[in-house]
Order: C-alpha cells, then sequence, then structure tokens
C-alpha cells in the first residue's frame, strides 16, 4: 500500500464494504508498527491508551496533545488509522467542524465522533444536538475532499442509560440520517444486543467494541458486525503485565513475574529489523 493519506484513506473505506475486520487499538508508535507486522489491515488511536501513557485519565488529553498523537501513529504506520476523537473536543457544531478539519489534516484515514458531554449529571447531548455535532463533522470532512471515513458512537451503554439499546438505536439510526458513514455503540456483549444494531443500522457499516473475552470474530462476523475494535484493552493488557509484576517486586521482594515475559531479542530484534526496513 502506498504511505500517502489518500490511498489508506481508500483502502479504509474498501475495508468497510463486505466482511469483518479487526481494527485494533495501539497506544504509540511501537505498538502500532507490531500491530502493523502482525498484518492487520487498519489500526485505531485510543483515548484512553493515549492518555495513561502522558500519566493521565482517559479524556484528559487535549486537542493539541491528541493532534499530535494522530500525526505521529498516522506517520508511523503504512495502514490506514482511524482517530478515536472523542467528542470532538468541543460542545457546540462549529467547534467540532473546526476540530474535525484539523484532525484530517494529521494524515488520519477516519475518526469517530462520540454524543457524550462528560457531564456526570447530563451524560448525553441531546439527541438534536448531537445530530447537529455529527452533521457538522460530515460537512467538515466533505469540505476537506479527504474521504476520510466519519464513524459516529451513541454512548448510551457506557454512560449507564436506563435504556441503552433502544436509546442507542434511536440515536444511530439519527446519526446515520447526518451522515455517518459507520455506526458504533460501544458496551453492548449479548448477541441479540448486536443483532438488534446491525438490523437498525441497515446498509450502514457497525464497529463493535470487545474488550473483554468471550466472542470470536467468527461469532460477531456472523451477527453482521463490519468491524471489530478493541478500545483501551490491548493497552490494559500491557498495564496489567506491568503492574502486576511491579507489585510482585515491590510487595513480595519476588521477581516471578520475570518468569514469562517475552525474550529482549524478540521484542528488540523486531524493532532493529523493522528500522532497518524502513530505512532508519
Amino acid at each position: 500500500m502506498s504511505n500517502s493519506p489518500s490511498a489508506k484513506r481508500a483502502a479504509f473505506r474498501r475495508l468497510h464494504e463486505s466482511g469483518c475486520f479487526v481494527i485494533p487499538n495501539p497506544w504509540d508508535v511501537g505498538s502500532a508498527r507490531y500491530l502493523q507486522h502482525l498484518g492487520f489491515k487498519a489500526i485505531a488511536t485510543t483515548s484512553s491508551g493515549a492518555a495513561w501513557t502522558r500519566g493521565l485519565a482517559d479524556n484528559g488529553v487535549g486537542l493539541e496533545g491528541m493532534l499530535d498523537h494522530l500525526r505521529e501513529l498516522a506517520s508511523a504506520a503504512d495502514i490506514p488509522l482511524n482517530a478515536d476523537f472523542e467528542h470532538g473536543f468541543a460542545d457546540d457544531a462549529a467547534g467540532v467542524a473546526a476540530n474535525v478539519t484539523k484532525a484530517v489534516e494529521t494524515g488520519i484515514a477516519g475518526l469517530s465522533i462520540e454524543d457524550s458531554t462528560g457531564v456526570s449529571d447530563k451524560p448525553l447531548y441531546d439527541l438534536p444536538l448531537a445530530v447537529e455535532r455529527i452533521k457538522a463533522a460530515r460537512q467538515a470532512i466533505d469540505r476537506s475532499g479527504s474521504g476520510v471515513l466519519l464513524t459516529a458512537r451513541a454512548e448510551c451503554f457506557l454512560v449507564g442509560h436506563p435504556d441503552p439499546l433502544n436509546e442507542s438505536l434511536k440515536r444511530l439510526q439519527a446519526y446515520a440520517a447526518a451522515g455517518a458513514d459507520c455506526l458504533y455503540a460501544p458496551g453492548p456483549r449479548q448477541p441479540d444486543q448486536i443483532a438488534a444494531i446491525v438490523k437498525a443500522a441497515g446498509s450502514k457499516p457497525v464497529n463493535l467494541l470487545v474488550g473483554a473475552a468471550g466472542l470470536t470474530v467468527k461469532d460477531i462476523a456472523g451477527l453482521g458486525v463490519r468491524r471489530i475494535s478493541t478500545g483501551g484493552a490491548l493497552a490494559r493488557a500491557a498495564w496489567t503485565g506491568f503492574m502486576t509484576t511491579a507489585r510482585q517486586i515491590a510487595g513480595e521482594g519476588s521477581f516471578a513475574g520475570f518468569g514469562s515475559i517475552v525474550p529482549f531479542g524478540e521484542i528488540d530484534g523486531f524493532f532493529g529489523a523493522d528500522a532497518k526496513k524502513r530505512g532508519a
């Protein structure tokens, strides 16, 4: 694949036309390049993973920091990058449009806009405003002529909505009408819920978040899902190994956690070969 943004964007759109693919979420350049090495066809950023590398909580990276992160990962990988662009770093539609324009300029192939406010007593934007925000993102992308793929997220499951499935279905259908290319309601794990979302999406591809053991890629593909992301789960897996081993050292004086780690040569050898291939 050409490393140009336009080629990556065209390839990313083709991935959404049929079948089912996994789009894992790296949190830095090294994890992005290793996922590419494994043969994944696209990757996506994770807001939580990016924040943790900076010693921040999820959603703690501001707009400029996130734009820098997108530029770094988009240039580091030869495969398409989708941006977890949180809530667009703005409440109003005009602000979302301005920030989406900036995100497109980083070289990403796609981005997602969510409808969560980050405010505990009103966790979701009212639907009319949420729709206007997706329309604004759509218009910004169209003005850019970039072909960046727009994913709209309904956060109902994650924020504890009393009727998350039905509210998600209503919102996703409204976002599809507003111009979203792909629909995403993170949170459901039950096959009947997932199937209901796919049915409501009609011809629009659906992204499913998988952050726990359970359904396989084959199972999920059978439900009609087009794209599977892992969110912050891969970063959590890495942090799990680090935290568990560090706690053993600090609390027990034991280095037992080092007994099952990947050998130095395997990791360093990969990055050495990768750098040589890139001419670094």
